[in-house]
């Protein structure tokens, strides 16, 4: 005998049906995820403490990854990588590896690369990737990038220190052959002499500010500190210029000082000072004018002194303001070398700076000048008593 059912009674139970069906499909899958959390608990409890403890001192990135691709364990260097994000691996190139070398049972030594995407950076990794018990799998890796940019940047500066001095030395030998074949013409003696000079003293002030340059990008650069008082640096600055000064006709003063100290290495200081007011001649045509001036300020509440050289010379493009602290670096490449220059001066004021806790940066335009700013934390306590003279 056949029961009739309502349509509506068949609707409500078949819907009934189903739901107890998503329901038991839900509680299977919660049931699933539970039990994969506690089975990478008990394999987390598995690692020794032995490993742990190693691991967590290693310097480099270090994580350790379970059967099921879970993190048993990351460092901090690890963390800082990206090796792991929350309880995954961190990034699809590395879990692809893991998951290799757990296959094959083979131990892994080479690069792994994170792609970069937006908030994360690329990144190329050295890593060793090691098969472990229980399928577990170790990953040490270390970021070698920044290493690879000193590498860079030392074979340029090598290659660079190369060309430079090929030029005087290449001179002084050929000035040489020019002097003995003219031995008796004493005219031409004396005028290859003194051109043999010219190229030695741009020899010796190279050799000395690579020198100075490499000595800055110690781990300590400062040979001494002592409280150094501004004008002082300044006054003596000036002094070392004023011959250049003289000879190109240029209009050198101090516009203004004050009677503030800083911490630091006087004659690196006083380096520093002397390439800037001495860019600023270079860069200066005749009967042009540069002003030096020594202003005490605050940055964010704490104490700071300016110091400013400004010249009404031939200015700098903005293109090229980005990259004149440089090593090797040349607005005018003709006029640095009638002038000696070596392309590091400004490359060493930013160093020195930077060893002082300060910062040098430029503004200028083309045709109008320039004017550099040497900033420098000032000595706590000193009055900004400011006085106008010149030199």
């Amino acid at each position: 005998m056949m029961i009739d059912m309502h349509p509506a009674l068949a609707g409500l139970i078949g819907a009934g049906l189903a739901l107890t069906c998503c329901l038991f499909v839900y509680l299977v899958y919660r049931g699933r995820e539970g039990w994969r959390q506690l089975e990478a608990q008990r394999q987390a409890e598995k690692a020794s403490a032995e490993l742990r403890d190693v691991l967590s001192t290693v310097a480099s990135g270090a994580l350790l990854v379970g059967p099921h691709d879970e993190i048993l364990m990351v460092n901090e260097a690890g963390e800082a990588l990206g090796l792991a994000r929350g309880n995954r691996v961190g990034f699809p190139e590395l879990l692809d590896r893991v998951r290799a070398v757990r296959s094959s049972g083979e131990q892994y030594r080479g690069p792994i690369v994170r792609a970069a995407h937006p908030g994360v950076e690329g990144l190329e990794l050295a890593a060793r990737v090691s098969p472990m018990v229980d399928d577990n799998v170790l990953v040490i890796a270390d970021d070698e990038s920044a290493q690879r940019r000193v590498d860079a940047v030392r074979r340029d500066f090598v290659a660079n220190i190369s060309h430079e001095l090929k030029t005087p030395i290449g001179a002084v030998s050929v000035l040489a052959e020019a002097i003995e074949a003219a031995s008796d013409d004493p005219e031409s003696v004396q005028r290859f002499a003194t051109r043999m000079q010219v190229e030695a003293a741009r020899l010796a002030e190279l050799v000395n500010q690579i020198i100075d340059l490499s000595r800055l990008q110690s781990s300590d650069p400062m040979l001494t500190r002592e409280l150094v008082a501004v004008d002082e640096i300044v006054s003596e600055a000036i002094a070392r210029s004023q011959e250049r000064a003289n000879k190109r006709h240029v209009n050198l003063i101090l516009a203004s000082t004050a009677r503030v100290s800083v911490m630091g290495d006087r004659w690196q200081l006083v380096d520093a000072v002397s390439n800037l007011v001495q860019n600023a001649i270079n860069y200066s045509d005749e009967r042009a004018r540069v002003a030096v001036s020594v202003i005490p300020t605050t940055v964010d509440g704490v104490p700071v002194v300016e110091i400013k050289v400004s010249d009404n010379g031939i200015g700098i493009r903005p293109e090229d303001q980005e990259r004149i602290f440089e090593r090797f670096y040349r607005v005018d490449y003709g006029r640095s070398r009638q002038s000696g220059g070596t392309g590091l001066g400004l490359s060493i004021v930013r160093h020195i700076a930077v060893a002082h806790g300060g910062s040098v940066r430029v503004w200028s335009r083309p045709g109008q000048g320039s004017t550099f700013t040497l900033q420098l934390p000032a000595h706590p306590g000193d009055q900004p008593d400011t006085e106008e003279s010149s030199s």
